[in-house]
């Protein structure tokens, strides 16, 4: 069969599995692992970007195809004899942007392991994905932060809003608890080969600084199963007990939206708010999560009216929700770049344009300068964010002044030289990508 072919009939078994698992929800599906074959791992190895940072083992996407077939053929022969071992992760860390000092810790897996975890993802995606909520959107195909953002907007628009609670949970993809959440997943498949494995994975470890680490919590970020299996827990833990519970327990609407770990909860009754969040901190402790308090606020967030202001603002998803006026002066909600999103892209630029101003030459610096406020207004170029937009051009052109102009002893450019240059090589202007109305 050719590659094509086998593409196809894998994507018919998902699509099979997932049709049975939207027709009845409290279907077990017994035998998945006849799914990694050598023909559907070439597929996941395919769809891997070569570019990405190698794992503890140093093999990369090059070294691994010089002899495909045979590995793929050596890899399925120890799954099938529970001989396959997923390595240790390589811990890398990344700087939180706009948080000096602080990092993020992200696992960097093994090649042969990253196929087997892609393969991992499309299986619990075709079984979970018909499963999950509308309320849900991080991590799923077809959804994105765009559409949590616009629904958000749209339920504060048309449903009366009195208070939102502002949700942080605290190092959650750290905190999962693993039998936990493998108590969840034998519920919707009862592969005791496929269990093992998962075990095998959390149990692989995370290698820092040369020292093998083992957490009996905790998924690894940067793993291609991490974001279903962090989503997995979400569902059961935060978004049925909401839709199922706490929605008929408030005496008016309440409405939620999650985005992978970020949560915002709409409250019609102001009283509805504290019960909620009393309730939701209790459930998270049954499950080993906990709120950040320093971060989760109850917010008020009432519509203007007769010459009263609206409530405060909130962030959700790099966004700031506040109320405004529409041009007939009507109270509106409307969205602008959060102030800890803008200075954190600034200080990035402003990092970037001081280590490259040596090293390339002025053209090749000024296209990479404007894919970057590209890239930007991509994400926030939505409506009522104009002014935002502008502003962070205005900054970041400044800021590629000052550090151009540092490209040796001398002054590269006046003010008046460097708007020439700009308008023989103009920069992306501010455009409404994605409209919230």
């Amino acid at each position: 069969m050719s590659a094509t072919e086998t593409q196809q009939m894998t994507i018919t078994k998902l699509e099979r599995i997932a049709w049975l698992s939207a027709r009845d929800r409290h279907k077990r599906f017994d035998n998945v692992m006849h799914l990694f074959t050598e023909e559907n791992l070439a597929e996941c190895y395919r769809s891997l970007d070569g570019r990405k940072a190698v794992g503890a083992d140093g093999v990369t996407k090059k070294m691994y195809g010089e002899n495909l077939e045979d590995n793929l053929k050596d890899l399925v022969e120890r799954m099938r004899r529970m001989a396959y071992r997923p390595g240790a992760s390589r811990e890398v860390l990344i700087p939180k942007p706009g948080q000096a000092g602080r990092t993020r810790s992200l696992g960097i897996s093994n090649l042969e392991d990253k196929i087997v975890q892609g393969m991992t993802h499309k299986v619990l995606e075709a079984i979970y994905e018909p499963l999950f909520l509308d309320c849900s959107y991080g991590f799923r195909p077809g959804r994105s932060a765009h559409d949590a953002i616009r629904d958000l907007h749209r339920h504060l628009y048309s449903h009366r809003v009195d208070t939102v609670i502002d949700v942080d949970l605290s190092r959650y993809f750290d905190s999962i608890d693993q039998q936990l959440l493998l108590e969840m997943i034998n519920k919707k498949v009862g592969d005791r080969r496929f269990h093992r494995y998962l075990c095998r994975q959390f149990k692989a470890g995370v290698l820092r600084d040369g020292e093998l680490s083992i957490r009996e919590d905790g998924v690894v970020q940067g793993s291609l199963c991490s974001p279903i299996l962090a989503n997995i827990f979400a569902h059961a833990v935060i978004d049925e007990w909401f839709e199922d519970t706490v929605k008929r327990h408030c005496r008016k609407e309440v409405a939620l939206f999650r985005y992978a770990d970020d949560v915002v909860i709409c409250c019609e009754h102001e009283g509805d708010a504290d019960r909620v969040l009393k309730a939701l901190r209790q459930r998270l402790e049954r499950f080993g999560l906990r709120l950040n308090d320093e971060k989760t606020r109850v917010v008020s967030f009432a519509r203007p009216w007769a010459g009263r202001n609206g409530g405060t603002a909130f962030d959700f998803l790099g966004f700031t929700f506040y109320w405004g006026r529409s041009r007939n002066g009507y109270p509106i909600p409307k969205v602008k770049t959060s102030g800890k999103r803008l200075r954190a892209s600034l200080i990035r630029v402003r990092e970037w344009a001081s280590t490259v101003r040596t090293r390339q030459g002025l053209l090749a610096i000024w296209r990479t300068f404007c894919a970057k406020i590209r890239g930007h207004l991509r994400y926030y170029g939505v409506s009522f964010n104009h002014r935002a937009l502008e502003m962070f051009i205005r900054q970041a052109t400044r800021i590629m002044y000052k550090w151009l102009n540092r490209r040796s002893q001398r002054r590269s450019f006046s003010w008046e030289k460097f708007q020439r240059f700009m308008d023989q090589h103009p920069l992306p202007r501010p455009v409404v990508y994605v409209s919230l109305l």
